[in-house]
């Protein structure tokens, strides 16, 4: 491919010169030369032939001059090279050209072989360029690509992770029924049927998703009356706003307007407004639905004047300014600041692809969907629809009115889960943190049988009820509200009442990075969703076997090591150190006969239950027959290795009955005080 060299010359003469010297190169192909008589008709000929990649311009020319001509191709067309061709040779012109961007500077008369090599070498430095610009293109192409290629990677990972919760409960509660159908099978197939349909939705907001983004998603427009419609669809949503302890309230300015609508798609996008605001409003909130008519400024003739204003706010938790302007995007909530993070996740639809096919919707509807929010004070959607009369008048269908029931009995499958105990007190007490109701379901069938029940609705509550309840074992999830399983696992395992506690983090993300966050927070195992029922039993086993162990070393009373200084906190053996303050503190008051538990709870900062339970799990003994064991081992101490007599030795560990304490020793040690060998 020849290149293109422009000549910038007001002297005519000039542009036989070069076609006569280059004719051969021309001839050959290998330079395309075009001519102009002054800058300003350069830039015109740079902005109609593309391609260009060397100027050879004059300095001194009428319009536009050379000098301020190169300034201007670098500006403009920075992989343009410019050689000034002059017969003003002197330093000072030359130092001007270079100060605006010339490559080079051939003076006249012009020797024609230099520069023809000063044209080759100009030809090589636009190669460079180009292909440093291709390079550039290439790297900006593969970035993006590989954005797409991470953007769809985390997509169908989310896909994955929104199929797997309802999965857990379809293919375990499939065993239970198999297992026991007479008391299993109606609740059962209730749960089978309901998180069947939760995927079923799942796929079909997909399957809407896709279609409205090929333009394939078909209208039903009909005229209406639509506030007596969305009344309609509100009322269907009465029993969920009762069970959820939720007001809701549906004000509209005007008793009817008619339109253009799609009872369909107005269903669609009501009932994932209600659903997200009944997901993140508590207990004893608000929900409020206003419809108005409003007129649209400054619109077209062609367009509606007039739209239907839906405004939804709830009074609930509330959305981080800094996530508000990407909610509407597909699984947003993998980027979510923890914050917000900790209260939508784990919803069957949260920020996952509900609210992108909500704005997809109103979009395709021709109107605009506008979101407001403060954390802690609740948020706001406002949809403005175009008012149209072009629809033939038309009632609902009884379809459309049936899906409507349909689709507030599908917003109630998170229904809340009453507290779970079993009667045994000599089960392991096993305390179960998890905020979707069926899987608590189906924990509930798998473990009631083998373990005291205790159940909390979020990381807050679990905290709560771990450090209060100090159980055996728990099992959590990750995502859930207000705090999630990585926080409850880190803050059990730094506190010292419950740093002790098996912790199994159960979850739908199954991906080694939230295996090894989980993990490095302290948890002692990890499970992903759907997970065996034979691997949940062998893993809480192994967690219990694990524990007695401990307490066989425990209760042994070997020499103990204080290994709290770790560069990670997280991983010190908190146990070890816990027993040696208490050591300490019996210890420094070993000889109060009246220093007693309470006085030992007051010193650890437990309360009389934490402290059973943690000394219980740590040692398989009751809090006083360790505290006894420690001064009986004391007194075993002393009468190895001194020559104190009984009484000395039952007054120095606080017995101050010796009969008392000798017949107590003889009872742990199998032998009286008096046949204690003494140490070489």
């Amino acid at each position: 491919m020849a290149t293109k060299i422009l000549v910038v010359e007001d002297e005519p003469q000039f542009e036989r010169l070069i076609l006569q010297r280059f004719r051969k190169k021309i001839k050959e192909g290998a330079y395309e030369f075009f001519f102009a008589h002054n800058g300003l008709e350069a830039l015109e000929v740079l902005k109609a032939q593309e391609g260009i990649e060397v100027v050879l311009s004059d300095i001194n020319m009428p319009k536009m001059d050379g000098i301020t001509l190169t300034a201007e191709i670098r500006a403009r067309f920075p992989l343009i090279r410019v050689v000034i061709v002059s017969a003003y040779g002197d330093m000072e012109n030359i130092r001007a050209a270079m100060n605006q961007g010339a490559f080079d500077f051939i003076t006249k008369p012009i020797n024609f072989e230099d520069l023809d090599l000063t044209i080759e070498k100009t030809i090589k430095e636009v190669e460079v360029l180009w292909q440093a610009k291709k390079s550039q293109a290439l790297a900006i192409k593969n970035e993006q690509l590989q954005a797409l290629d991470l953007q769809k990677s985390q997509f169908f990972t989310n896909i994955a992770h929104e199929f797997r919760t309802p999965l857990t409960v379809i293919l375990g509660m499939a065993e239970q029924i198999k297992a026991a159908p007479d008391r299993w099978l109606d609740q059962g197939i209730a749960m089978i049927n309901r998180n069947g349909n939760n995927l079923l939705h799942l796929v079909n907001e997909m399957l809407d998703l896709r279609k409205l983004e090929a333009g394939k998603l078909p209208l039903k427009m009909i005229q209406g009356e639509v506030i007596s419609y969305l009344h309609y669809i509100v009322d269907s949503f009465q029993l969920i706003a009762e069970k959820r302890g939720i007001s809701i309230h549906f004000l509209a300015s005007e008793e009817a307007i008619f339109m253009d609508y799609d009872p369909e798609k107005m269903l669609s996008i009501l009932s994932n407004l209600l659903s997200n605001a009944f997901k993140f409003t508590p207990e004893g909130g608000h929900i409020y639905l206003h419809l108005e008519k409003l007129s649209y400024p400054q619109r077209r003739e062609d367009l509606a004047t007039e739209a239907l204003s839906i405004k939804i706010r709830d009074t609930g938790i509330g959305i981080s300014p800094d996530d508000l302007p990407f909610i509407f995007d597909r699984f947003y909530q993998v980027a979510l600041s923890e914050q917000t993070l900790h209260e939508l996740a784990n919803t069957s639809s949260s920020t996952g692809i509900g609210l992108a096919l909500l704005k997809e919707l109103v979009k395709y509807l021709g109107g605009t969907v506008d979101v407001e929010s403060k954390l802690g004070e609740g948020t706001t959607f406002q949809i403005l629809l175009p008012i149209h009369h072009q629809q033939p008048a038309a009632q609902v269908q009884s379809a459309i009115k049936e899906k409507v029931k349909q689709m507030a009995a599908f917003s109630l499958s998170n229904e809340p889960v009453e507290q779970i105990s079993v009667a045994s007190p000599k089960l392991p007490q096993l305390l179960i943190v998890e905020d979707h109701p069926d899987i608590l379901q189906y924990m509930r069938a798998l473990l009631e049988a083998d373990y005291q029940l205790h159940v909390a609705k979020d990381g807050e509550e679990g905290i709560a009820m771990a450090i209060e309840q100090v159980p055996d074992i728990i099992i959590s999830d990750v995502m859930m509200p207000r705090k999630d399983g990585f926080e409850l696992c880190e803050t059990l395992k730094l506190d010292e009442r419950t740093s002790h506690i098996p912790i199994i983090l159960l979850t739908a993300k199954n991906d080694a990075t939230s295996r090894l966050a989980g993990l490095k927070r302290g948890a002692d195992a990890y499970l992903g969703k759907p997970f065996q029922k034979e691997e949940l039993f062998i893993r809480l086993e192994q967690l219990l076997t694990l524990r007695r162990n401990l307490q066989k070393r425990y209760s042994s009373f070997s020499p103990l090591t204080d290994t709290t200084e770790s560069d990670n906190p997280l991983f010190s053996n908190i146990e070890d150190s816990f027993l040696i303050r208490l050591h300490e503190v019996l210890e420094a008051n070993i000889e109060e006969e009246f220093f007693g538990i309470p006085e030992l709870c007051h010193a650890l900062f437990m309360s009389r239950a934490q402290l059973h339970r943690k000394i219980k799990a740590l040692t398989g003994l009751s809090t006083s027959h360790y505290v006894r064991a420690i001064r009986l081992n004391k007194a075993k101490k002393l009468l190895e290795t001194s020559n104190l007599n009984i009484s000395e030795v039952a007054f120095s560990v606080g017995f101050k009955d010796p009969k008392y304490f000798s017949r107590t020793y003889s009872e742990v040690f199998g032998h009286a005080p008096t046949d204690t060998p003494k140490r070489p």
